[in-house]
């Protein structure tokens, strides 16, 4: 049998109780997961999997472009009352 070690990991209630639901369907531990965390890790040279900032679809950047066309709703606005117009509008 292999050596294992003892690892503590500090991490939200919540969150752990949502991985190890998954993990439980998908057959396996939290201790496993980790482990093939690690190899997945080891085996990219770096995270297994991309990190990024998230960036707005195809839809949202149309209604943003959509928006900025619109003079009426872009402003400046003399008053509240002027700019809810405007949004009812």
């Amino acid at each position: 049998m292999v050596n294992k070690g003892n690892m503590t990991l500090r991490i939200e209630p919540e969150l752990k109780e949502q991985a190890a639901a998954l993990f439980k369907s998908l057959g396996m531990d939290l201790s496993t997961a980790t482990g093939i965390f690690y190899r997945q890790a080891l085996r990219y040279h770096g995270l297994p999997f991309e990190v990024r900032l998230d960036e707005p679809n195809q839809t949202t950047y149309a209604a943003i472009e959509a928006s900025e066309r619109d003079e009426d709703t872009y402003g400046p606005f003399d008053s509240v009352d002027e700019l809810m117009e405007a949004l009812n509008a």
